[in-house]
């Protein structure tokens, strides 16, 4: 009986801990409201681009224009991710075009090149990514 009993206490003592080794569970990340993002990049910009406060006050309220509408297409369950895509295109064209008129050339080009060093960053992840899934499937 007693070997039982100490057999049972490993067995449990072992479900124990390869209950508390298992990951926690994903916590699904908070979208920031669109005032909030509008916050963020213009802080961002007024800081990076030495901003005048009249530019800054002109440049928040371009962001958070954008960032709402983005939001509300986000939100939009009638439309297909294609489309989705395509609107949050035209936003940042549309954005771009607004900034062009309140910052000076030089501070464009900042913005705009800062822009095209994201959109590097983010095609680079994209292709790691492709290149581990068909990795993972070459291995199958």
């Amino acid at each position: 009986m007693k070997k039982n009993t100490g057999i049972m206490m490993v067995l449990l003592l072992l479900a124990a801990l390869a209950g508390q080794a298992q990951e926690p569970a994903r916590v699904k990340k908070e979208r920031w409201d669109a005032a909030s993002k509008a916050d963020k990049m213009s802080d961002k910009l007024y800081r990076e681009l030495n901003l005048t406060k009249e530019q800054n006050q002109q440049i928040h309220a371009i962001n958070d224009d954008i960032a709402r509408r983005r939001d509300a297409s986000r939100r939009d369950t009638t439309l297909d991710t294609r489309r989705k895509m395509q609107l949050r295109q035209q936003l940042d064209a549309e954005r771009s075009n607004r900034f062009k008129t309140v910052l000076t050339p030089a501070q464009y080009k900042k913005w705009n090149d800062w822009q095209l060093q994201k959109k590097e960053q983010l095609e680079a992840k994209m292709d790691r990514k492709q290149d581990k899934k068909l990795a993972r499937k070459a291995n199958r």
